[in-house]
Order: C-alpha cells, then structure tokens, then sequence
C-alpha cells in the first residue's frame, strides 16, 4: 500500500515536521510580544529649540508627555504660539525617531523579516520589495 502523504516531498526522508513549525511559530509569537511589551514600558525623550521643548514617547512612538522650558514662552503673540508648535512638532520627530530606532533593534527578525527559511523580504528591503511604487 502507498502512503499519500502530500507533504512529504517537502520534508526530505523525515517528512515535513508540521508540529516543529508550528512550536517555532509559538515561539516567535511569545519573543514579538515579549519584545512589543518592553517597548511599550520604555521612553524615549526628544527635545527641540535648545531644550525649550521635550516629549517623552514610548517605544512604541506614542506621545506621552510634553514638557515647555518655563518662560520661554508667552503665549501673548500668534507667532509665538506657532513656533510653539512647531518645536513640539520637531521634538517628537526627534524623539520618534529614536523610538524607532529602538523598535528595531528589540524587534530584529521578527518585525518583517519573514519566518526563517523561507524567503521573502528582509527587514532591510525596500518598499519595492513588497510591491509598492518606488520613486526615481
């Protein structure tokens, strides 16, 4: 009698180990929200205007404080509460950027880079890579 197993061309003489893949995949589930746990306790502080204004974000890139150097503003003038904004703006940026740069680092493989194995875009790639116009 002939076994019809349809994975077994995938698995060389041992057979394909649906139960190994599946424990893998468990265990890259537990370290991405492990890691996505520690980054969302972490903070990162980003400042602009030569300290005037600094935000705290997580590591994850949400705002969680915003902090005005005292005296530095008024208030009393449109222009002046522009500015403020746009250093507020600027202080995220910075800070959000770092806040990525962390994710990154925590996340490695395990933000895009695809299972072990089995091809796909790196976490380096390009949006070309997963079919999005790029620009020239």
């Amino acid at each position: 009698m002939t076994d019809n197993n349809p994975f077994e061309a995938l698995g060389g003489s041992g057979g394909f180990d649906l139960q190994g893949l599946l424990e893998q995949a468990q265990q890259m589930q537990e370290q991405l929200e492990s890691a996505q746990e520690r980054l969302t306790d972490a903070r990162v502080e980003g400042s602009a205007g030569g300290g005037a204004v600094r935000v705290t974000v997580n590591g994850i890139g949400e705002l969680q404080a915003v902090t005005i150097k005292p005296g530095t503003f008024d208030g009393s003038s449109d222009d002046d509460l522009s500015d403020l904004g746009d250093l507020v703006v600027a202080a995220y940026r910075d800070a959000k950027s770092q806040a990525d740069t962390m994710a990154s680092s925590a996340l490695g493989p395990l933000s895009g880079g695809g299972m072990p194995g089995l091809g796909g875009p790196g976490p380096d790639a390009g949006p070309g890579a997963l079919g999005f116009p790029q620009d020239s």
